[in-house]
């Protein structure tokens, strides 16, 4: 058994290696200029497709893409606008319904079919693809209400990986030559954990979906930039000083959602709905990672906006 595990960490240091390095850094004369950002994903990346985001509602640069569009000097708005972010909250990657119950909500995969059919992918486009918060979500439900084991959740996961993955390879196999991958974060380190008692679980999970992400792209790494938000992440909830925020812990809105809101019950805090007005009493929202028990705060987002800019401008 231990010669298993040392193997498969192993083939999966030298994936993350492939798909981090590439072949070759960023340099003066080769450095990426995009000509678009398209994204797509669920909550984490949503724009707010249907009006709001899945965090603090405060007008400023409250979602990682929209931080990491500014920093090349690139708009970036919602496809239900005209622009090019199709992210939308509680998607999955190809599973119906959302992790709320509905199911008029696009998959990823049917994301990025809507943006096929708008023409072909430009040489500099930069496409991001984040997904797996909402699959993870799902799949905790399902355990919840006793409809499957953990088992069955970890494997289920693992296969939602590799699903992203595919969606990854129909945009390289369709000229994609700039495509950054993100997976979600340990979501056994949010205060949704916590609060259920399923810390170890989520955190098995979110590790396996990332796992076979990885693995199912290893092949596309001169094409492909994987950014770990997982380890990120655990490195701000370890010391969320070093990212100017006090707390790691709580959840800074107070915006209960009576229906089933991101998908973890109803009667919980749903982001989407949190503005400075519902905010915990005197709370400064930047100094929060976490908006509601499982997406991030402001400031959360603008960090790791500006780690994925770092990681593409070393990369391309």
């Amino acid at each position: 058994m231990s010669c298993n595990w040392i193997r498969r960490a192993l083939l999966l240091a030298c994936a993350s290696l492939v798909l981090l390095a590439g072949c070759g850094s960023g340099t003066i004369e080769s450095q990426l200029n995009p000509s678009r950002i398209v994204v797509f994903g669920d909550g984490m990346s949503d724009l707010g497709q249907s009006g709001s985001r899945y965090t603090v509602n405060d007008g400023s640069f409250n979602i990682w893409t929209l931080q990491l569009a500014a920093s090349f000097g690139l708009p970036l708005s919602t496809a239900s606008s005209g622009g090019t972010s199709y992210a939308t909250g509680n998607a999955r990657v190809t599973g119906k319904p959302d992790a709320a119950g509905n199911s008029a909500t696009p998959t990823v995969q049917e994301q990025v079919t809507t943006f096929l059919a708008t023409g072909p992918i430009g040489a500099n486009d930069l496409l991001v693809v984040n997904a797996g918060t909402s699959d993870i979500i799902t799949e905790m439900a399902k355990v919840t209400s006793a409809a499957q084991t953990s088992s069955q959740m970890i494997a289920n996961a693992g296969q939602a990986g590799r699903d992203l993955a595919a969606q990854v390879r129909r945009l390289v196999d369709t000229g994609a030559s700039h495509v950054m991958v993100v997976g979600p974060f340990h979501l056994g380190k949010t205060p949704w954990a916590t609060a259920i008692g399923q810390a170890d679980l989520l955190t098995q999970a979110s590790g396996k979906f990332n796992e076979e992400l990885l693995v199912s792209l290893v092949d596309l790494g001169a094409k492909v930039l994987y950014v770990d938000a997982a380890f990120f992440f655990n490195i701000m909830v370890a010391s969320p000083v070093s990212y100017s925020l006090t707390n790691s812990i709580d959840p800074v809105c107070t915006s209960v959602d009576p229906g089933p809101g991101i998908g973890i019950g109803a009667g919980q805090i749903n982001s989407a709905l949190c503005t400075t007005a519902t905010l915990l009493t005197g709370a400064d929202q930047n100094l929060y990672m976490f908006a509601d028990r499982v997406y991030l705060g402001p400031q959360a987002h603008r960090k790791f906006g500006e780690n994925a800019y770092t990681k593409i401008r070393s990369r391309w």
